[in-house]
């Protein structure tokens, strides 16, 4: 038998000699995800025995890892904001810099269940249902309706949704940015895709190869879906309302001018953890300004 402290320092010095940067932590979180083992068991139960079963299911993942598949679409899941969401295909991986939108846009949202007893929020290019899911984890009170180009993305939200004990709250649509919604919602939100076509080649092959590609591209110069989400927005935001948005790093001037130029007002600008632009919130512009 051999056991579990033997296996990782194994799949440690495989990911390592196969150029992987972060082998120590990948190591500990696939193994322990194939296990259905916490972070902390893998820490202290390094004399538990692994048998024949678990050391093949373990090999298949550190093989897919050393062919740069990420580290959570081998496990399925990835956790966002303290929940765990099921990844598929067509959904793309849910990063941390977007939690930064769902805390910035979280305020509005108390604020207008305050004042109005409900909110309505809408996500724009849904994937897994990450911000909105979120947004209607922490507001009771709200709704939600995520929209997607893919029916695969929206089945995947919509068992998110229903693993979390939202499906009551939330409906999804299938819908190129807005042209099949309608209604009135208090909150705008979407991680649409940003990076230029031209750069997409050259991304990590992390997120070239396994990320959709239709979740990536944002046309030749990165804006087109904030282009379609600017020209939308505004017939859908009930008064008050505001829109949020992550952004590429270098992408607040451009996508400021974009709202600007069809009624918006830029509200609050945040940064990431790299301290990069990220997320840009908008309100319509008051008549006269």
């Amino acid at each position: 038998m051999t056991t579990l402290s033997a296996v990782v320092a194994d799949a440690r010095s495989r990911l390592a000699a196969g150029g992987l940067p972060d082998a120590t932590i990948e190591a500990r979180i696939l193994i322990g995800g194939v296990l259905g083992l916490t972070a902390t068991d893998v820490f202290v139960r390094g004399d538990r025995e692994i048998g024949a079963p678990e050391l093949e299911k373990i090999a298949e993942a550190i093989g897919r890892r050393l062919k740069r598949e990420p580290v959570h679409r081998i496990l399925g899941e990835r956790e966002f904001h303290g929940m765990v969401l099921k990844l598929s295909p067509e959904t793309l991986e849910p990063r941390p810099d977007t939690e930064i939108l769902v805390d910035a846009i979280l305020p509005y949202v108390r604020q207008i269940v305050a004042s109005r007893g409900e909110a309505r929020i809408l996500d724009l290019g849904t994937g897994t249902g990450a911000i909105v899911l979120a947004l209607l984890k922490e507001c009771p009170q709200a709704t939600g309706v995520g929209t997607d180009l893919s029916e695969a993305a929206l089945q995947t939200a919509r068992e998110n949704a229903a693993r979390l004990g939202l499906a009551g709250r939330f409906e999804t649509i299938r819908s190129n940015w807005l042209e099949e919604v309608t209604g009135r919602f208090d909150i705008v939100v979407s991680n649409p895709p940003y990076i230029r076509t031209g750069v997409i080649a050259a991304l990590e092959p992390e997120v070239r190869e396994f990320d959709p590609l239709r979740a990536l591209d944002g046309g030749p110069d990165g804006l087109d879906c904030y282009r379609a989400i600017a020209a939308g927005a505004g017939e859908v935001l009930a008064p008050g309302g505001m829109v949020g948005v992550e952004i590429g790093y270098d992408q607040r001037d451009s996508v400021r001018t974009i709202f600007q130029a069809v009624g918006f007002v830029l509200h609050q600008a945040l940064r990431d953890f790299g301290d990069k632009d990220r997320v840009l919130l908008f309100a319509k512009a008051e008549p006269g300004h």
